[in-house]
């Protein structure tokens, strides 16, 4: 009976976060060591297809790093990065487009289907999504800064959320690929990061939820007691400035930064790595990771 009460009371706490994303849509950008643990896999899904169930709109952008690497190595091909981006050649930007679109999505999608909620594959090459061009890695040789030609690794230049909103009016997920198109239509291999920004923006989505292998941020890795649990935008933009948010974080705090500008209500980093991850964000009152807001 203990229990019964237990969870009857998680319920009752919900029952407000169901009422006020009730109709809304809530980008989620889906990577890190979630995407590859297999019980996570179950359980990040379980969470999406509760979400659609309640009656919020969520949609999917999704990475996939590791496996591309994975998959270069398997055809006898080594990785290398230049300022944290993959050089990527026309072979690579192959293989990356075969691993996102049609390996990783596909599983997802598969997934959400066996769950019991209708999903739907896209990378940003179908019905013109994402339009890309070129992104130079930024180089420092001493104090001069130098702009390096990596291949095909794109910026998103504009995206049209046509197909996106028809798909959502229709009841069904949208499971994005991060692989844009150029004017000569060229692939280009995206951070999926930026794409789920520009979309939850483009969206004008309630929530942009940011998966990662961290809690969040924090002032001092090393001391845990210097969480952050919400900071706003300017702050975010001055802890960068000052060294605070370093390294791997800054494309997560500059894709939340983004996705503010361009129209999403709120952004959040969590922590992909604890069961159930989401619904603990976004059903519960004490919520996980780091909110950044306007």
């Amino acid at each position: 009976m203990y229990q019964a009460k237990e969870k009857a009371g998680i319920l009752v706490e919900a029952l407000p976060y169901i009422q006020e994303f009730y109709g809304k849509t809530i980008v989620i950008k889906y990577g890190g060591n979630a995407m590859v643990n297999d019980d996570l896999k179950e359980k990040v899904m379980q969470d999406v297809a509760l979400m659609k169930y309640v009656g919020i709109h969520p949609v999917i952008v999704h990475g996939g790093g590791p496996e591309i690497t994975a998959f270069l190595k398997k055809v006898g091909k080594e990785s290398s990065f230049v300022s944290g981006l993959r050089v990527t050649d026309e072979e690579t930007v192959e293989i990356a487009e075969m691993v996102l679109d049609g390996k990783i999505n596909s599983e997802i999608v598969t997934r959400l289907n066996r769950i019991g909620v209708r999903a739907v594959g896209l990378s940003g090459k179908d019905a013109g999504l994402i339009r890309a061009r070129k992104k130079l890695a930024t180089v420092y040789e001493g104090e001069e800064k130098k702009r390096v030609d990596i291949g095909y690794v794109g910026e998103v230049i504009q995206v049209d959320i046509t197909v996106l909103k028809d798909l959502i009016a229709h009841d069904y997920i949208p499971v994005i690929a991060p692989i844009g198109v150029g004017e000569d239509g060229e692939s280009y291999n995206i951070n999926a990061d930026y794409v789920a920004s520009e979309i939850a923006g483009a969206l004008e989505a309630e929530k942009l939820l940011l998966l990662t292998d961290i809690e969040g941020i924090y002032k001092n890795y090393d001391d845990k007691s210097t969480f952050i649990s919400s900071l706003h935008a300017e702050e975010a933009r001055n802890y960068i400035k000052e060294g605070v948010i370093s390294g791997g974080m800054i494309p997560k705090v500059e894709a939340c930064l983004m996705a503010l500008e361009k129209g999403a209500g709120k952004t959040h980093i969590i922590d992909g790595r604890l069961d159930h991850s989401i619904i603990l964000e976004i059903f519960t009152s004490a919520g996980i990771g780091t909110q950044v807001e306007r």
